[in-house]
């Protein structure tokens, strides 16, 4: 019997203080929100770690407070993505790898690697990079054993991790071509579904979906009006019956209500949270 397509839904990061209050209770102490939102989404990308490494004591710590079945999505650092551009960057891959995502343990989802908006494509480097990302745990522990620059010992337990997921947001027009796609799919990397008037589609590249929703895709627009909703519960409705698991971050300008719009699609593809 075919395994269920599991089908998470959250928001980019968890401290934003216009939540309090809305989206978190009147009185609610800021070191239990994120207790609190992990009741409520089924995942949060972190982007602490696009700034710069964290430590293994902050990724446990941040597994301990959030309920089995709930799944974190780590974007990669800007040392790879902005400063190095792709090229010559094994060993900030390694230190990256080596910092402590494993210590998340079964709460690790997709790593999600989001390109400059000037970084165009080019075949050599961008073949290069999906090559190193690792999508094993001997490649994993292979590449994280070359650190060198992180600031503890490296963490290398897995955790009982055996498989690693990768996205990534290509926002340069010139990774609007087939041979891009061919790259993903060859490496079963996800390009990033953006849900913007500029990139619309929703074609996918990996055996999931990853999803940073910054439109809907209405000139219009201002926000996720129960119909956008409905029409994105559709499309991913779709891939979980085609057995692809799905991570839907809302990461649009109204940031205020990126919680709300989170449970009101899981709420429509009847996504219950974890306790």
């Amino acid at each position: 019997m075919a395994t269920q397509a599991h089908i998470r839904t959250g928001t980019a990061g968890w401290v934003f203080a216009p939540w309090r209050g809305t989206f978190f209770p009147p009185g609610l102490v800021q070191k239990k929100e994120l207790h609190y939102a992990s009741r409520h989404l089924t995942s949060i990308e972190i982007n602490a770690t696009f700034r710069g490494n964290q430590k293994p004591e902050s990724f446990a710590r941040w597994a301990a407070e959030t309920p089995a079945g709930f799944q974190f999505s780590i974007k990669g650092p800007q040392l790879v993505t902005h400063i190095r551009r792709l090229r010559n960057c094994a060993a900030e891959l390694a230190d990256f790898f080596a910092s402590g995502p494993l210590a998340l343990g079964d709460r690790l989802g997709p790593f999600i690697w989001q390109l400059p908006p000037n970084l165009a494509f080019e075949a050599e480097s961008f073949s290069a990079f999906l090559a190193m990302l690792p999508r094993d745990c001997d490649a994993y522990l292979a590449l994280a054993g070359k650190a060198g620059g992180t600031k503890s010992a490296p963490y290398l337990d897995p955790n009982g991790l055996k498989t690693f997921r990768h996205a990534i947001e290509m926002r340069h027009p010139s990774f609007a071509v087939p041979e891009v796609d061919a790259l993903l799919r060859r490496y079963n990397v996800a390009r990033v579904i953006a849900d913007t008037p500029d990139n619309p589609r929703r074609d996918l590249t990996a055996d999931f979906a990853y999803c940073r929703l910054q439109g809907p895709a209405r000139p219009d627009a201002t926000g996720y009006a129960p119909d956008d909703i409905a029409d994105l519960a559709a499309s991913i409705a779709a891939w979980r019956d085609a057995g692809h698991d799905t991570y839907a971050y809302f990461v649009h300008e109204d940031k205020l209500h990126a919680p709300a719009n989170a449970m009101e699609l899981a709420k429509a593809l009847e996504v219950a949270p974890f306790s």
